[in-house]
């Protein structure tokens, strides 16, 4: 019995980003990104559950995996496509307007490989190489609630949309070394990047609210580029 905690936990992952994709695809927004944080919740739990339980296996790890490609890969390029329809059926023709919303779905695509580089590149052990799945889940969930309306009204919002997909997909398999927010003790000097990680994001979440959180991912990109021949 012990031994299913673990995906137990990690299914729970999984079907919150399934509740997540079907709020998102009816535009009801704050739920389905409040069922993504729920999922990041679960997905942080499976693993600390399977080495306490000392029950790791690799079908756990796959199972993690295809939950972390429908929580943090679908069911935030379904709040894309859902926000970018709005953006384009008020903005553009017909024919465009039908095609651009799909671009939405790069973001599956990119997490997906992502997420298979990362389980066979053993550089990836205490930090990361490439904008972790998760945290590109965030950027998406906490941009659509704060920016939502005015993209909506700006005719040139769906410009904007399209080209942060484009980068963002490229972030999460780019050869990019960032760092992990792990601690193996308190101590300053080897966390400092950590520290200050985490200082100067709490400021962007209390001046910011929800926008914040978007930024704090902003933050974590610039921070983990102009740290990384030390991190």
């Amino acid at each position: 019995m012990r031994r299913h905690i673990p995906n137990t936990i990690t299914c729970c992952n999984l079907l919150s980003g399934c509740v997540a994709a079907t709020y998102a695809f009816e535009g009801i927004y704050t739920i389905a990104f409040v069922c993504i944080i729920m999922g990041a919740v679960f997905d942080f739990f499976d693993g600390l559950t399977a080495r306490a339980l000392k029950v790791s296996s690799p079908i756990g790890k796959e199972l993690d995996s295809l939950a972390d490609v429908v929580t943090f890969g679908f069911a935030p390029a379904a709040m894309v496509f859902s926000w970018l329809r709005e953006c384009a059926d008020a903005h553009l023709d017909m024919l465009v307007a039908f095609v651009v919303p799909f671009l939405a779905f790069l973001l599956v695509a990119f997490s997906a490989l992502r997420l298979a580089k990362f389980n066979v590149d053993e550089r990836q052990t205490s930090s990361f190489i490439g904008l972790p799945t998760p945290a590109n889940a965030l950027f998406w969930g906490a941009l659509v609630l704060g920016s939502h309306d005015k993209m909506v009204a700006s005719p040139f919002g769906w410009v904007l949309i399209v080209a942060l997909v484009l980068l963002f997909s490229w972030l999460l398999v780019a050869e990019i070394p960032m760092f992990s927010l792990k601690f193996k003790s308190l101590a300053w000097k080897p966390n400092r990047i950590a520290y200050i990680f985490l200082l100067v994001s709490l400021v962007l979440l209390i001046c910011l609210g929800l926008n914040g959180l978007s930024a704090v991912i902003g933050w974590y990109i610039i921070l983990s580029v102009l740290t990384q021949k030390r991190a």
